[in-house]
């Protein structure tokens, strides 16, 4: 193995770091709406990729922030909503990514996301990553979100490698499938204890944390 590529959204950046954010604008609310915005967001991924009508991250996000509001009765101001989007560009890392990155760095590490370029680019920046990854690769590149076999390709073709000689590190499972399919090898952040999908595809290895990844 001579690559890693990280997913970025909930394997280093913790989405649900902005739970403060929903509860200071919905009081009561911030966990629930903070679940039901993650749920929604990967769904209406999927289902752009599936009509073939892909808009980026960035308004693939807003558009399940407003569902979600709307859902749950909250009425969702302009001010708002432009608050809560800016969290997505300063999420927090998970505690233990910024060492295990740094044990990692005989590998040539990459970022391969269903975020936008600039959302990415951002969130990387505001942790202050930029400049530990080779490459930073967005869907934009292809406009269609994982698990389609041309996101997985982006990173082969970064990289020039053939596909089990790059491995693959997710916290959800889909797309641990999804990238198992193509053939990376995989390894699973499975921090909540998740059941694993039934999709035919296992993980080489499943990891409670980031961090048990260094001693592969």
């Amino acid at each position: 193995m001579k690559a890693l590529v990280f997913d970025a959204y909930g394997t280093l950046f913790d989405v649900h770091s902005m739970i403060q954010a929903c509860e200071r604008e919905f009081p009561g609310q911030g966990a629930a709406l903070s679940s039901d915005w993650r749920a929604k967001q990967l769904e209406y991924t999927w289902l752009r990729s599936l009509m073939a009508c892909f808009e980026d991250f960035w308004r693939v996000t807003e558009a399940a922030l407003e569902f979600s509001c709307r859902a749950r009765g909250l009425s969702l101001g302009p001010e708002a909503k432009a608050r809560l989007m800016d969290e997505y560009l300063r999420l927090a890392l998970f505690p233990e990514v910024r060492e295990t990155l740094a044990a990692l760095a005989n590998y040539k590490l990459l970022v391969l996301s269903n975020g936008s370029t600039r959302m990415l680019s951002a969130v990387v920046e505001n942790a202050g990553l930029t400049g530990v990854f080779a490459h930073v690769l967005s869907v934009d590149a292809v406009k269609i979100y994982k698990p389609s076999p041309a996101v997985y390709q982006l990173a082969a073709t970064r990289t020039k490698l053939e596909r089990g000689a790059i491995g693959f590190v997710s916290s959800n499972c889909w797309d641990i499938c999804g990238a198992a399919s193509f053939g990376f090898e995989t390894y699973w952040v499975n921090r909540s204890g998740a059941t694993p999908e039934v999709l035919g595809f296992a993980p080489k290895a499943t990891f409670s944390s980031l961090a048990e990844l260094k001693g592969r």
